[in-house]
């Protein structure tokens, strides 16, 4: 089977990732900040040193910022419903998944949603500013869409929010370990990731990194601090993990990241976008095909495509692909937003998201199944 679906999770684990689960399980076995033996003391201090390979690759302030979660969704709960009030208003962009938009809608009365243009950053920056009240309280949006791969203009929102005393909240999860993202250059109070996809690390863990505080818990439980207290904590990181954190994965986090930092981020950005893009050139000759973006440029889309077959529903194109051996994504990603915004919200789309690891010849196979269309 041929791979395409990286942007849901990273198909193929490097095997420093698989070995740093596996040595955890084996030599890793104890409870981090459960106990005062050796043991408990030795995991604790390996969760410590992921926490500083996280804060280090985002130029976060500290490892103390650094929150392991059930996964990035958890993360974006705990931003949303953990800084905002119902009375507050808040800004997304247009593309946004439902992580994002689902509490969101559940916890404030008020939000609006600004414009992504496919080609003008400066619209859609203008874009997020025409929609600031005096109560907008934060913008919170993807860093790259996981249905049509545009990638935000985080820096100049993140300008703009520090100008306007508006907090900054970003959903990484298809973006972090992918796209150049600078916690402190770009502004970001509030950076969610899901490490399982551009870390290559095992699902079911996210990270959540606070510049700010975030005054209330929705998770609430034993979290090694004040145990004599029936109230929980809300200081980092503690105070956002309550039970048990998954050693492996945290390890399998830390390997990632360093797979990544001894490839080079950019290089295997480069290679991804290049094969994207042989996607997008072949597919574009085909006149049953639609393609909903211009032709992706390095710097404004992530690795991801999205596109249909006219006459066949995204779900059938989905199933001839795995029919062909080709593992690829057709519906609606768990994103309204992005897909009211394209015009797919009665047909949905196929997505197709290739790893750094695809060879050469899986593309060539790829393309000749894609001819059939």
């Amino acid at each position: 089977m041929i791979y395409l679906d990286n942007a849901a999770t990273s198909g193929i684990k490097p095997q420093t990732v698989i070995n740093a689960v596996e040595r955890s399980m084996k030599l890793l076995s104890a409870n981090p900040g459960r106990g005062g033996h050796k043991p408990s003391v030795t995991v604790a201090t390996e969760v410590y040193k992921v926490r500083e390979k996280i804060s280090n690759f985002f130029n976060a302030s500290g490892p103390q910022n650094v929150a392991f979660c059930a996964n990035c969704t958890h993360a974006i709960n705990f931003v949303i419903k953990g800084v905002l009030n119902e009375n507050d208003h808040v800004i997304i962009s247009d593309l946004e998944h439902n992580a994002v938009l689902r509490p969101l809608n559940k916890t404030v009365k008020d939000y609006s949603k600004a414009t992504v243009f496919f080609d003008d950053n400066k619209k859609t920056l203008e874009s997020f500013r025409s929609l600031v009240k005096d109560n907008t309280k934060m913008i919170i949006c993807t860093a790259a869409s996981n249905v049509t791969g545009r990638v935000l203009p985080l820096k100049a929102i993140g300008e703009m929010c520090k100008e306007k005393g508006i907090l900054f909240a970003v959903d990484a999860a298809q973006g972090g370990g992918v796209i150049p993202i600078d916690i402190k250059e770009m502004n970001i109070d509030y950076l969610c990731l899901a490490p399982h996809k551009g870390f290559f690390a095992p699902m079911g863990t996210g990270v959540l990194i606070a510049e700010k505080p975030i005054n209330n818990t929705i998770i609430e439980g034993g979290n090694g601090m004040n145990s004599l207290s029936v109230n929980q904590n809300t200081d980092l990181p503690e105070g956002f993990e309550s039970g048990t954190v998954s050693v492996p994965n945290i390890m399998g986090i830390g390997a990632g990241i360093d797979y990544v930092n001894k490839i080079g981020r950019e290089k295997i950005y480069v290679k991804e976008m290049r094969i994207i893009n042989e996607f997008y050139d072949h597919l574009s000759k085909n006149d049953k095909v639609i393609l909903y973006t211009p032709r992706p440029k390095i710097g404004e889309f992530a690795p991801v495509l999205s596109f249909n077959v006219s006459g066949k529903s995204s779900e059938e194109v989905a199933d001839f692909l795995d029919k062909n051996g080709i593992a690829v994504r057709g519906g609606f990603h768990c994103s309204l937003c992005a897909h009211e915004k394209l015009g797919t919200a009665d047909v949905g789309a196929v997505r197709l998201s290739p790893s750094f690891s695809l060879t050469q010849n899986e593309l060539l196979r790829s393309l000749a199944v894609f001819k059939k269309f």
